[in-house]
């Protein structure tokens, strides 16, 4: 297997040239209608394609949500495949938002779906639950490391609901949370520029200053836009962190289709207020 520059590497230079705006690829129905689309495989082939064209050349990051094209089952996974191998043909890289967490033989399944280089789903890196022990997440570590992918587990994430597991504290006096950060902390030690393992960390959550959010990797950013939170928020949330924010943006941009001109003005704005925001702290 042909080993990548560590997707680290890779995310750092996308994110100093393109600047650090994700995009969401999330065709639920409710966009699929306003688009003027029917909510079938029809619908969901002509969203993709356009976020795709529309995004791939000028994003550091598309983040296309799996559970949208599963509930197509083969034929959606199949223009799963297509939008992932086109984003970065184009030059986007591409985080899998599949949120896989299990043990054993089962995890390193998932991974061998997500993160192996000859995968029709590669991706350059995924998203993971660590909630059955960060330590089940060894057969996505293992193969990211291989395949110069990467993963983003989730930390602090900005459904209030996850506040009841991420901060529940353990008996050591750490909570959950900081303790996924600690693990990634350990990862990504001596790396350069960027390590490969990052964290998702809610931009809705406020000041996180009693959290180390220092863990030489990247910051996926979920919520600005739709949830309510603005660029200008990042530097009072992420603090001495910022410069490894990846800040998500779906709703925010995708409302704007599916006029391709409407779709890349929404992207540039977000991008020029994340800049503006990063350079002014």
């Amino acid at each position: 297997m042909t080993v990548m520059e560590p997707f680290g590497a890779r995310l750092r230079r996308a994110m100093d040239e393109r600047g650090p705006l994700c995009v969401g690829i999330d065709p639920h129905a409710s966009l699929l209608a306003e688009w003027g689309l029917s909510d079938d495989v029809a619908g969901l082939e002509r969203f993709s394609r356009t976020v795709v064209e529309a995004m791939a050349d000028r994003v550091a990051v598309l983040k296309p949500q799996s559970a949208f094209f599963e509930r197509f089952g083969s034929r959606g996974v199949a223009v799963l495949e297509t939008s992932v191998q086109e984003a970065r043909a184009a030059g986007a890289l591409v985080v899998m938002d599949a949120k896989r967490g299990d043990i054993g033989s089962t995890m390193a399944a998932y991974a061998e779906s997500f993160l192996h280089k000859d995968a029709p789903l590669f991706s350059d890196a995924l998203t993971v639950s660590p909630y059955l022990g960060y330590g089940s997440l060894k057969p996505a570590v293992d193969l990211a490391r291989e395949s110069g992918a990467g993963l983003f587990v989730l930390a602090l994430t900005s459904n209030p609901e996850g506040g009841e597991v991420q901060h529940a504290v353990r008996g050591d006096g750490r909570s959950v949370g900081a303790t996924m950060l600690a693990h990634l902390a350990a990862e990504n030690a001596g790396e350069e520029p960027l390590g490969s393992f990052g964290a998702v960390v809610g931009a809705t959550l406020g000041d996180l200053s009693s959290y180390d959010l220092g863990i030489n990797g990247p910051l996926l950013a979920p919520g600005i836009g739709a949830q309510g939170a603005t660029p200008a928020d990042l530097p009072g949330v992420f603090g001495a962190a910022l410069r490894n924010v990846v800040p998500n943006v779906s709703r925010g941009v995708l409302r704007h289709g599916p006029d391709t001109t409407a779709l890349r003005t929404a992207a540039d704005r977000f991008a020029a207020e994340i800049r503006t925001a990063v350079t002014a702290s």
